[in-house]
């Protein structure tokens, strides 16, 4: 497989069943998926950015980037936290997710989006400039995150500029608000 001959494009309605099998899939258990429909059907994850990567017609990937916010900050900058990313174990480590993740930082930054959230691998998402640490730079995390993970939430500056919103605890969507979502 070429990465050249990956497609992405934005979910619609009728893509449920992909996203499903995807997150299904690459995390080996239906936790993701549920997750995955409960912020779609989660009306302050909105607005969302939620994208499938396909080989061949088949879907192989998935990433999901929803709203967030800064806790007591009446400024409405544009804030994300990207959650999940999901590749299908045979079409892993083939560029597909940094692809995805690409795409949907360079989408969401055309919309106007100020800062991305992400709690993942260490060692991954540096890869596509996110910043380890969020905490450190001011953002602490919906929940806490413990200490030998605290490199685990990053963020990304999507502006020119940088970080230029007020600082404070980031606050997510009511379906992704729960303390097991927020374990490295």
């Amino acid at each position: 497989m070429n990465i050249k001959e990956i497609h992405i494009r934005q979910t619609n309605s009728n893509d449920l069943e992909d996203i499903i099998k995807v997150e299904n899939l690459a995390f080996g258990s239906i936790e993701e998926s549920d997750l995955v429909k409960n912020i779609l059907n989660d009306p302050t994850s909105y607005p969302v950015l939620s994208l499938l990567a396909f080989y061949k017609n088949e879907a192989v990937g998935h990433i999901l980037f929803s709203k967030a916010t800064i806790e007591n900050n009446s400024d409405q900058s544009k804030i994300h936290i990207l959650a999940p990313l999901a590749v299908i174990p045979k079409y892993q480590k083939m560029g597909i997710g940094g692809l995805l993740t690409k795409t949907g930082i360079e989408m969401l930054r055309e919309k106007g989006t100020e800062i991305v959230f992400v709690l993942g691998h260490m060692d991954y998402y540096p890869r596509y400039g996110f910043t380890p640490d969020a905490k450190s730079l001011g953002f602490p995390a919906p929940y806490p995150i413990p200490e030998q993970f605290a490199n685990a939430w990053m963020l990304m500056p999507l502006t020119p500029s940088g970080v230029k919103i007020a600082k404070g605890k980031v606050k997510c969507s009511e379906a992704l608000d729960k303390p097991e979502y927020w374990r490295e």
